[in-house]
């Protein structure tokens, strides 16, 4: 037995047998289960460590294969990684049936979190990027199912996030050189520009996210919600595994300037541009670029910091995305449209669902006492260290995060007739936004708890972590 072939075989595999079940909630639950059991393993199962059984027996998780001629490899300090992985997937999995996009979101999501994570795992890395490519294609039916012609949104990301695989080929053979001749200033600026175009394109960093509200205003927001949140997060992991390989890069003089003007560029545009929306699946999905602005902001403070405080984001954002996206497929599925103008007084008749849109809207900007409060105000703090101005602009951004979620509430307490309050949704919606709210306020009161979680994560780059 070896480790890729428990998560990623096994996964793939699954995601085929996945298709079988007829009922949704029956999917939702079989993947989400099976989801967090791949947790529950890489989080208590040891690699390369020989299990005793009994007197007789034992055996040894192997930590790579070799297909192809190409090595896969997780190591013991890759547990923990993906162990958070399969856990947040499992929440996504879970809320799926409530979403009502069960049958198409768990076997796609599950097929793509095991080609994403054989992109982090693989040697020679230049094999990554047609992995990535490859669960950016199985991607497009979960947006555009296929009795569906796709429309601008669909198309609009499948071409950015293609443009992006040969800058990554051809920085990764001027890598190769690079290795060879380490000397040549030219050769790292031409590999350095190349990779930075790349990414820009994977993480549709400003001005190549026009695709994400299109994405939000035609497809389902919770399907949406799944692509932006994994997709991202991968990405950033891959390019840690640059940083981590190529002393040059990580010690680039222009890196934390590059990193910290790409993220107030999208932490800028992507809140200002949400205070003016009228559309709420617009307004999260520029909320969505603003987690990326503060993604890419925490990477520019890894002198100070190393990868602390980009890994103390990730369970707020991810657990924010599933309540807003959620909420938003519920209102969506019920109203049939998230324009204002429909949306209007809706507060009184789905009380419960549009609290939890609000609080993963407010916990997004940081407000103190919710999830997102703790990494944010710790990344204000890094960069008021370091530059005044930038901490300045990243006030501007959150202050129109919070103009959009006063908008918001606004418009949904503004009841168009005198009505009274019910309690519309299923049973199932409303418990499962119950327990985002419930871990929303726990994360915001208690932040410490993720700390066992989060404190072996950074080991997975051993040259960033200290």
């Amino acid at each position: 037995m070896n480790a890729p072939l428990i998560w990623i075989g096994i996964p793939l595999i699954l995601s085929v047998l996945l298709w079988l079940p007829r009922r949704a909630n029956i999917t939702a639950l079989l993947g989400g289960s099976s989801a967090l059991i791949f947790a529950m393993l890489a989080w208590f199962l040891p690699i390369d460590i020989a299990i005793r059984v009994n007197a007789i027996f034992s055996f040894k998780i192997v930590s790579s294969i070799e297909i192809l001629g190409r090595q896969i490899s997780i190591t013991p300090a890759d547990q923990p990684l993906v162990a958070l992985l399969y856990s947040l997937t499992a929440i996504w999995f879970f809320g799926s049936s409530a979403a009502y996009i069960a049958r198409r979101l768990v076997p796609i999501g599950m097929a793509m979190l095991a080609l994403l994570i054989a992109s982090l795992a693989v040697q020679p890395f230049l094999y990554a990027a047609l992995i990535i490519q490859t669960a950016i294609l199985i991607a497009v039916p979960l947006l555009s199912p296929p009795e569906v012609k796709p429309k601008r949104g669909v198309i609009r990301f499948l071409i950015y996030q293609t443009i992006a695989m040969p800058f990554i080929l051809f920085s990764g053979w001027l890598l190769a050189g690079v290795e060879s001749s380490p000397g040549d200033i030219e050769l790292l600026t031409q590999a350095a520009v190349l990779l930075a175009l790349g990414f820009a394109f994977l993480l549709a960093i400003f001005p190549l996210y026009t695709w994400i509200p299109l994405l939000m205003e035609e497809a389902s927001p919770y399907a949406v919600g799944f692509i932006l949140w994994l997709l991202p997060n991968i990405t950033f992991l891959f390019a840690l595994g640059f940083l981590d390989r190529y002393a040059w890069l990580r010690e680039y003089p222009q890196l934390p300037n590059a990193l910290r003007s790409a993220g107030l560029l999208m932490v800028l545009t992507g809140g200002i541009w949400s205070a003016f929306q009228r559309h709420l699946g617009r307004m999260m999905g520029y909320a969505a670029i603003v987690n990326t602005g503060f993604s890419l902001l925490s990477l520019s403070l890894l002198a100070d910091h190393q990868l602390s405080t980009f890994f103390l984001l990730q369970i707020p954002q991810a657990l924010g995305l599933i309540i807003w996206s959620l909420a938003l497929s519920i209102l969506k599925i019920h109203e049939r449209s998230l324009e204002f103008k429909k949306v209007q007084g809706m507060l009184q008749r789905y009380p419960i669902i549009l609290s939890g849109l609000l609080l993963a809207h407010l916990s997004a900007m940081g407000l103190p006492l919710l999830a997102g409060f703790p990494p944010i105000i710790a990344l204000w703090e890094g960069l008021a260290r370091q530059n005044l101005l930038a901490a300045f602009w990243v006030g501007l951004a959150v202050a129109s995060l919070l103009t959009g979620a006063l908008r918001t509430l606004a418009v949904l307490v503004m009841s168009p007739k005198d009505e009274g309050w019910t309690l519309n949704g299923s049973w199932v919606q409303n418990t499962l936004i119950s327990i985002g709210i419930f871990f929303i306020l726990l994360l915001g009161l208690f932040p410490q708890i993720l700390y066992p979680l989060l404190a072996n994560l950074p080991l997975t780059f051993e040259h960033l972590s200290g």
